[in-house]
């Protein structure tokens, strides 16, 4: 049960997968007219800023700060 609240195999893609979903689906709604071009635009970097931003955040809890430069006080 434990393994089914944190996530399961998908515990570490579950953003890649909602940015995915929600790319399909803006692109989805222009190609059958729901919505215009800025629209979907829009939305499309909206979810993908989603997405780099869950990459970036990753890659600065791998380095644990060594890379950061020590500020003195």
């Amino acid at each position: 049960m434990q393994k089914i609240i944190n996530g399961g195999f998908l515990a570490g893609h579950r953003t890649c997968i909602i940015s995915g979903i929600g790319i399909i689906s803006a692109v989805g709604a222009y190609l059958v007219g729901d919505t215009d071009i800025f629209t979907m635009m829009q939305s499309v970097f909206t979810f993908g800023g989603i997405y780099f931003l869950r990459k970036a955040n990753e890659n600065k809890r791998k380095t644990n700060g060594k890379n950061s430069k020590k500020i003195s006080e």
